[in-house]
């Protein structure tokens, strides 16, 4: 399946995802899904960013690759060199790099690859 993404469009989505992100942190989002909604919603952002950088990679490569990236910066929540703890005391980069390891954590980049790899292929496949 060859995929030729639209660039433009891929940006909106980012900025929609991040947006989303912000404000799933309210009073609103139920409480069985507030935990783990950031994360899938940083997978699905980190699978638009790849799909923005590589247009013509299939969607499985791009979901494998995001979910490869999330789990190197949860795994990197592990390690605590000084540098790293500066940087994630600043607000962006806490929200980029994430503050602790949570097992938890894993799940929800794989399940937002596997949304951000089934709204693209069905998408795309209902196009042809």
């Amino acid at each position: 399946m060859q995929i030729n993404r639209n660039r433009i469009n891929y940006a909106l989505f980012i900025i929609v995802i991040i947006g989303i992100g912000l404000v799933s942190r309210v009073d609103i989002i139920p409480k069985l899904i507030y935990p783990y909604l950031g994360d899938v919603l940083y997978a699905l952002m980190i699978y638009f960013i790849i799909g923005f950088l590589f247009p013509r990679f299939h969607p499985l490569k791009v979901a494998l690759i995001s979910i490869i990236i999330c789990f190197f910066i949860e795994i990197s929540q592990l390690f605590e060199p000084d540098w790293i703890i500066k940087i994630r005391r600043n607000k962006l980069g806490g929200l980029i790099l994430g503050f602790g390891f949570l097992w938890s954590d894993l799940i929800s980049y794989i399940i937002g690859g596997v949304i951000g790899f089934g709204l693209e292929y069905f998408a795309f496949k209902k196009a042809t």
